[in-house]
């Protein structure tokens, strides 16, 4: 197949769905998210991992591979992170969790699968694992600037990680019944968050375009880079090559701001909405080379 159609046919369902968010976002200022990112947090970031875990083919042993090179990308992601922050002079704790936390979930997940099929989606959902236990883990520590175990232990996310890993190392078989649950409110929430972004970009504002584009930068260029630096130095080939790399590339995470939201002051918050907002519209460029270099290159 031609690698151009190929390319579209995997970013338009993604950004085509994202538009529908947008476009009810325009139609109705007073569209509540709500009800999705409580659903998300609670129902649909654990089903989606424990379906992408258990059963898209991965082993016990790639799972805990690539759940292994997140932690390297998130350390390198942190590192670049709070760099950028204090050449800001901004506030490198509260401030950090859009560089670090990349929209691996609602959106590099279905661009993973659309270019590389399920085989890809088991190596997205480790890497993905990491991330969504941060986002209800070190996210909320940033925001709040304190620690609290009481967080991992409310988070539905973690256990459902705990779980799926038994899973993989029992090698246990998923009832079809908890399966086809789980796969139901897989998609439903990737579309539902997916739309959310839409509506979330019809809300949220740009407050400092300078310091936005430059933090921006540090997420969606410098991330590939890193991909790139951790796929030479593993020797890294293939499709896990590959969904590593767009894993890497994608924008800030809009739950960074949902969080922030809560537990930070508003100087903080729309810092915060800016660089989600510009990563996100950069990420239209960006997103689709990236797809193209990985296609090429990691088949």
């Amino acid at each position: 197949m031609d690698i151009y159609l190929k390319l579209f046919e995997i970013i338009f369902p993604v950004f085509f769905v994202i538009g529908i968010g947008y476009y009810i976002g325009k139609k109705n200022v007073n569209f509540d998210t709500n009800f999705i990112t409580n659903f998300a947090g609670n129902i649909g970031s654990p089903g989606m991992i424990f379906y992408i875990i258990t059963t898209t083919g991965v082993t016990f042993d790639i799972f805990i591979e690539y759940f292994i090179y997140a932690l390297v990308l998130i350390t390198a992601f942190t590192i670049v992170g709070i760099f950028s922050l204090l050449i800001l002079k901004k506030d490198f704790l509260r401030e950090l969790p859009p560089l670090i936390l990349p929209n691996t979930g609602n959106m590099g997940i279905p661009i993973c699968l659309f270019a590389y099929g399920t085989q890809g989606l088991g190596i997205a959902s480790a890497i993905t694992s990491v991330v969504i236990l941060l986002h209800f883990t070190l996210n909320i520590f940033l925001a709040k600037k304190s620690f609290s175990f009481e967080v991992v232990l409310k988070s539905p996310s973690a256990y459902a990680v705990i779980i799926s890993i038994l899973y993989l190392y029992l090698n246990l078989e998923v009832p079809k019944f908890i399966e086809n649950t789980t796969f139901l409110i897989t998609y439903a929430t990737i579309f539902l968050i997916l739309m959310s972004l839409g509506v979330a970009l019809t809300k949220l504002k740009i407050f400092s375009l300078k310091t936005s584009l430059f933090l921006s930068f540090a997420r969606v260029i410098v991330g590939p880079i890193i991909g790139f630096i951790i796929i030479d130095t593993f020797d890294l080939k293939g499709y896990a090559a590959g969904v590593l790399l767009i894993q890497c590339s994608m924008p800030s995470a809009v739950l960074t701001y949902l969080v922030a939201s809560m537990y930070s002051p508003k100087k903080i918050v729309d810092s915060i909405a800016s660089t989600i907002v510009t990563s996100t519209m950069m990420s239209f460029v960006t997103v689709p080379i990236v797809v193209f270099f990985a296609l090429k290159y990691f088949n």
